[in-house]
C-alpha cells in the first residue's frame, strides 16, 4: 500500500517545482539577452528566415497599412517615416518594413520580431565629415570611433581584404593613406569642406581641394537616376540580389547628406535600397560596406545608439563567430 502524501508536502513540492521553472526561465532570458547583445540574435533570426525570400519589401504607411516599396509615392514615403530623434542639423527617422511570410520560419520571425530601416540626415553646413581609422589600419568599431573622436555619427566605410586592410582609396587630412581600387565605383569625398557621396565620375568632375575620401562599391545613383546594372546585372560585380544588411549614403540636391541603413531585421537587396534612395529624393548615392560587417553609432540628445549586424566584441576563437571589426570608418562631427 502506497503512503499517502500530506497536502502540505504536496504544496511544498509544487512550490519548489515552480521556483525551479522560474529560475530556469530567468537563466534562459539572461542567456538570450547576452547572446542578442553580442550576435544581434533577433535581427539575425529574421535575416536567416528571409535571406532567400522572393517576396517584395513592404513599408508600413502612416495609416498603419502595408504597401510594396515600388508602389509608394514620395509623399507616402515621407509620412511613413517615424520620428526617432532630432537635434540642430541632424534628423533620425525610422521606416517599419516587412516581407510577406510564405514559410514557417518566416511566419515565426514575423510574429516575434519587427523589422526597421533607419534614415539619418545631416546638414553639411553644421557638420564636418572625415575618414577615421587607427594607425596601420588596425581593426576597430563604430562605437570606438564615436567615443574616441567625439563624433556625432560613425559608420563602416571601405570594404576590407582577408587580412583586414582597406580595399580602395583612403585620404585623410589631404594625405593619401591607401591606394585606389580601379574596379570600384562608389566614393565618399570632401572637397573645399563640402561632403559628397556618389560615383567615380562625380568624384573626378567635382572641383575643389580634396581633403577626405574613401572608396566604396558600388555607386548606385547619379542625378536621380539608378545605374542600369542594379536591375540588369545585379550579381555580375556584386551580390546585388542577396537580401542582407545594407548601408547607403547619398545626398540631396540641396546638399543634405542622407544615410539609409538596415536596422534590426531591415535586410534588403541592392535594388530595394536604391529604390528607397529614389523615394527619399536622393540625387547621388553609393553603397558602404554592409552585410555582417555593418555597424554604426549615433550620439543624439545626450544618448548613444549603436547598431551592429553581428558580433564586434566577443572573440571565441571560432571562425564563424569572430568579431566583425573594420579598418576605416566615416565620422561626422559638429
Amino acid at each position: 500500500m502506497k503512503p499517502i502524501r500530506h497536502p502540505i508536502q504536496y504544496q511544498r513540492g509544487c512550490g519548489c517545482f515552480f521556483k525551479l521553472l522560474i529560475l530556469v526561465g530567468l537563466l534562459l532570458m539572461l542567456l538570450f539577452i547576452a547572446v542578442d547583445h553580442y550576435f544581434n540574435l533577433r535581427s539575425n533570426i529574421t535575416n536567416y528566415a528571409f535571406r532567400d525570400s522572393a517576396a517584395p519589401l513592404e513599408v508600413q504607411l502612416a495609416n498603419g497599412t502595408w504597401k510594396a516599396l515600388s508602389a509608394i509615392s514620395l509623399a507616402e514615403m515621407d509620412h511613413a517615416l517615424d520620428e526617432r530623434g532630432k537635434a540642430d542639423g541632424v534628423h533620425w527617422r525610422k521606416l517599419s518594413v516587412r516581407r510577406e511570410a510564405l514559410r514557417w520560419k518566416e511566419e515565426i520571425a514575423t510574429a516575434l520580431f519587427n523589422a526597421e530601416v533607419n534614415v539619418i540626415e545631416f546638414n553639411p553646413q553644421q557638420f564636418h565629415f572625415q575618414t577615421s581609422f587607427l594607425d596601420h589600419f588596425a581593426l576597430t568599431t563604430a562605437k570606438e570611433r564615436l567615443e574616441t573622436e567625439d563624433f556625432t555619427f560613425a559608420i563602416t566605410a571601405n570594404f576590407r581584404d582577408p587580412a583586414g586592410k582597406p580595399l580602395g582609396l583612403v585620404i585623410h587630412e589631404s594625405q593619401q593613406r591607401s591606394r585606389p581600387f580601379n574596379a570600384w565605383t562608389g566614393y565618399f569625398f570632401v572637397k573645399d569642406g563640402k561632403p559628397w557621396f556618389g560615383p567615380k565620375s562625380l568624384f573626378e568632375e567635382t572641383p575643389g581641394v580634396l581633403t577626405e575620401a574613401s572608396q566604396g562599391y558600388p555607386s548606385l545613383l547619379k542625378n536621380h537616376t539608378v545605374f542600369s546594372y542594379v536591375d540588369l546585372a545585379p550579381n555580375k560585380y556584386f551580390d546585388g540580389n542577396k537580401i542582407t544588411y545594407r548601408a547607403l549614403a547619398g545626398m540631396r540636391q540641396n546638399g543634405t547628406i542622407v544615410f539609409i541603413l538596415s536596422g534590426n531585421g531591415g535586410i534588403m537587396n541592392v535594388a530595394e535600397v536604391a529604390e528607397l534612395a529614389k523615394k527619399l529624393n536622393l540625387q547621388h548615392a553609393t553603397l558602404l560596406d554592409g552585410g555582417r560587417a555593418l555597424q554604426y553609432s549615433l550620439k543624439l540628445g545626450g544618448k548613444s545608439h549603436h547598431f551592429t549586424a553581428f558580433n564586434t566584441e566577443l572573440d571565441l576563437g571560432l571562425r564563424g563567430l569572430k568579431p566583425q571589426r573594420s579598418p576605416v570608418f566615416i565620422g561626422v562631427k559638429e
